[in-house]
């Protein structure tokens, strides 16, 4: 199948939309991000929203997860690792990176996100790197660097760097290499197991950080917030970059991060009444000529040996 001539048309199979659909969710997350702030403090939401998420998977994963628990002992480093890179350091890191940083330059850092999923799938994960995954980052990076700015760039150079800027850059590394390891570490486990016992570890890794941080209560203001939180972004979104990150590899899922701003300036636009520019429309149209870029190749190769162990099992 990977021999067809119209492999870009995967951008409209399911493994084109699972991580379609997370950057939808990941986009009306950074609505409800924006809207916390002064609600809920940043250690309250993400611990409260992987408690919940996992709560909510119990009854439906749990007897199974149970089941196969000498799979959890052999794995669990590896899931653990998995939870600390994807749901615990990059979301803390981001949360604390925006205290010291720029909505502008938090955007061109995760920008970066693709090109270094690329470079690390091809060292870590065996992903052949490709001119057309090469140039499609490089492109889409130019556009976002160009919208994020506002038409211009020279706002990220005056602007100076700040502490902020360095744990973003970390927390961009954190979630690149989630999605790298995430490729290479096949376990004998579904989705939802895998999920479940990622979610399990990211919860207990985040309790000294709820802590030793301001503690906020659940409250009617909040909690709207939470559940958004908890099920779309904390159970869909991440079901669906699974699913992505393997049909597609690591550093063509993560193209289609890149077209997160461009989503959330829509949304600004059509339920906020925010105006559009014309940096949204150039800098927008670099980085779907970059995603489409990127997408066009067919997987190198696939891996039908590792098929099985993501199937989706029944709970």
């Amino acid at each position: 199948m990977s021999n067809q001539p119209n492999s870009s048309a995967s951008i409209v199979s399911a493994a084109g939309l699972a991580p379609l659909l997370t950057v939808l969710i990941w986009s009306g997350n950074t609505v409800v991000t924006k809207a916390s702030a002064g609600v809920i403090s940043p250690g309250s939401i993400s611990f409260y929203r992987w408690l919940l998420a996992f709560v909510v998977l119990l009854p439906f994963v749990g007897r199974a997860a149970w089941r196969n628990r000498a799979a959890l002992r052999d794995h669990w480093l590896k899931l653990a690792t998995l939870g600390a890179l994807g749901m615990v350091i990059y979301q803390s890191l981001a949360y604390e990176a925006a205290k010291t940083t720029s909505a502008v330059n938090m955007g061109v850092m995760v920008a970066l996100m693709p090109l270094l999923s690329t470079v690390l799938a091809g060292l870590l994960a065996g992903e052949r790197l490709t001119v057309a995954s090469l140039a499609g980052g490089g492109i889409s990076l130019i556009g976002l660097v160009y919208l994020t700015s506002r038409g211009d760039p020279m706002i990220l150079i005056n602007g100076g760097f700040h502490v902020g800027d360095g744990l973003m850059i970390i927390a961009v590394l954190s979630n690149a290499l989630y999605g790298v390891m995430l490729r290479r570490w096949a376990m004998p486990l579904s989705m939802w197991q895998q999920l479940f016992w990622q979610i399990a570890f990211s919860t207990v890794l985040l309790i000294p950080v709820f802590l030793m941080g301001d503690i906020s209560p659940v409250t009617a203001a909040n909690l709207p917030l939470i559940l958004y939180a908890a099920i779309p972004t904390s159970l869909i979104a991440p079901l669906c970059w699974m699913i992505g990150i393997h049909k597609l590899g690591a550093g063509r899922a993560s193209l289609l991060i890149n077209l997160l701003p461009i989503v959330v300036a829509a949304l600004a636009w059509a339920l906020l009444g925010e105006e559009l520019h014309s940096y949204h429309g150039i800098g927008g149209a670099l980085a779907l000529i970059g995603v489409g870029l990127g997408l066009r190749k067919a997987p190198a190769k696939a891996d039908a040996a590792d098929e099985t162990s993501w199937e989706t099992e029944e709970a």
